[in-house]
């Protein structure tokens, strides 16, 4: 099987949310707007947005 060349990134705050691009930096910004439209959603719902629990770890 061949292996894709993307980097995902995902929120753990935030179930579910993940977003993927061509770099780091791509899966990163991408991964802030899946964010954003994430807790939009959520309060549009009436769901509660859980609190940032700290620093973003890469791994690389």
């Amino acid at each position: 099987m061949d292996e894709d060349s993307v980097f995902v990134a995902d929120v753990p705050e935030l179930p579910g949310c993940t977003a993927h691009g061509e770099s780091q930096e791509d899966a990163l910004a991408n991964s802030k707007d899946a964010a954003a439209l994430w807790v939009e959603r959520a309060r549009e719902l009436g769901r509660a947005v859980p609190e940032p629990k700290g620093r973003r770890r890469i791994y690389a």
